[in-house]
This record gives C-alpha cells, structure tokens and sequence, in this order.
C-alpha cells in the first residue's frame, strides 16, 4: 500500500485535477499525518457538495464539522478513511439544518462511535429524537461565548449563535497562537456582532457559501484579515466576485475545494504548512 506521509507531499502542491464528481484521488491510498505532540491538522474535504471540515490531533483524536451536501456520504467516508479516522469524539453542526440528514448522522455515529454532538438549537431539537441510541452521544446546545477544549491546545469559542435565516454557528479555533475562523452565517446582525469581537488578523478563514446579494463584506474582510481564505463553493459558482476581490485586496491567499482538491494544514506551536490533496474520479 502507498502510504503518504504529508511531510513530503508538497509534491502535489499545484498539482491540477479532473474537474468531476470529486472522490479520492486514485493516486493516494492512505495519509499519515504524523502528527506529533503539539501538533494537530485541519482538513477541508473537497466534496462534491457541501463542507466537511476535519481537525485532527496527535492521539488519533479526531473532529468533524459539518456533512458535507446531498449524497456525499460515500465521499466522505472514503475521505475519512484516507485520513485513517476510526472514532470522532465530536461532531460539530454549524448550519441552519434545512437540508441535514438525519440517515446520514447515523451512520457517523455508528461507524465513528462520537460521543457528542455540538449545535444550534434548532440542530439539536431536530436530533434529539431522531439520533441513534447504539452509542447514544450527547446533544450539546452551543451559545455565544460558549468555549470548549477540542483537543490537546486546541480551544473552540462561539463568536456568534444566530437563529435565523442563514444564520448558524461561528466558531473560533485557537491553536497556540493560530487563529482559524470557521464562518457560517451570512447576516448583517451576525457582521454587527462579529465586528465587535477579537478577530482581527485571522490565520484562515473559513468562508461562508455566499451570493451577490448574501455575502461577506468588504470590511468584515479586512477587519479578519485572513492570511489564508478557503472556500467550499466552485469559483465559476461563486456568484459574488466581491468577495474573491476583496480576499486578494487583502493578501489572503485564496483555495478553492472545488479547484485545488482537499486542503490540509498542518500546525506546530509555531508555524503551519499547507498542502493539497487532489479530487478525481474512481477508475
């Protein structure tokens, strides 16, 4: 078996691809992080709908946010198996639920034996009822404010809970002195609020699907002023130009899933690198 070990694969950094129903690449069959103490990774999964963003640490420790879209469920287990994920100790939902699926979650629970989930609480009436009971995991209802240990040196805040349309989780992920910005909601009231808080000079940025009449704007932009900008939706898809302006106005350096393939950073107490694991079609 060809094991790939990311410390070497800046080989695939530019590495174009098939532009298709993103799977994993027949190129690689297994990636081992090898992830020390004082390390962890975050994964932004190129599926071919939706976002799915996995965070590992050096134990094996695992946590996923989000689902990705409709029938990704086949991609994203084999993007977790590639990334030799075997338990999720949290599952973390940030969006509105309007099209989660409740199959789906069950699965995950079964096959990754999670142990809670965190999420709106619109979320959380939804599955309190309708999870599975094999493992039975907590249903944890996040608010602003609200911060919890993720995994060893990893911090997680809510910035801002919203309840309405668009609206979700906003979550801010401290990793010693790295920021990463995990931005669901497209509202003014959610900019209003996110605007008065500490998240200024954002290391990535998570950026929420968007419109031309429902986006971030240019001074949210700048206020986060992200060095790196990763984005879920297709760039010939993403129907605000403003917003990739506005990124590259800033000096954010700009990824697309769709584009570039799955997206992994790695991060040390002190620095992080990046690399891109391209998306094609099984043969």
């Amino acid at each position: 078996m060809r094991t790939w070990l990311l410390l070497i694969s800046f080989l695939f950094i530019g590495t174009a691809f098939v532009q298709a129903a993103p799977s994993v690449s027949n190129s690689v069959e297994n990636i081992d992080l090898n992830l020390k103490d004082h390390e962890m990774a975050i994964t932004f999964i190129g599926l071919s709908a939706g976002e799915a963003t996995l965070i590992q640490g050096p134990n094996k420790e695992a946590v996923l946010i989000n689902i990705g879209g409709e029938d990704t469920e086949i991609e994203l287990e084999e993007w977790l198996t590639l990334y030799d994920v075997k338990k999720l100790q949290t599952l973390i939902l940030t969006e509105d639920g309007s099209n989660l699926s409740i199959h789906q979650i069950n699965q995950l629970i079964d096959t990754y034996d999670i142990e809670e989930i965190m999420t709106t609480p619109k979320i959380a009436k939804k599955l309190t009822n309708q999870i599975s009971l094999s493992s039975n995991p907590r249903v944890i209802v996040w608010g602003e404010g609200e911060r919890k240990n993720l995994l060893p040196d990893l911090t997680a805040e809510v910035q801002f809970a919203g309840n309405e349309q668009n609206e979700g989780l906003d979550v801010l992920l401290s990793f010693f002195k790295h920021r990463i910005f995990i931005m669901s909601s497209l509202s003014s009231r959610a900019e209003d609020v996110l605007l008065k808080k500490n998240l200024e000079d954002i290391h990535v940025f998570k950026v929420p699907n968007s419109t031309k009449n429902n986006s971030v704007s240019r001074k949210l932009i700048h206020f986060l002023n992200p060095q790196i900008a990763v984005l879920f939706t297709p760039e010939e898809e993403h129907l605000d130009s403003d917003i990739l302006h506005h990124l590259h106005d800033s000096w954010a350096e700009v990824y697309f899933t769709k584009r570039h393939g799955t997206v992994t950073l790695k991060f040390t107490e002190t620095k992080y690198e990046i690399f891109k694991i391209p998306t094609g079609e099984k043969e």
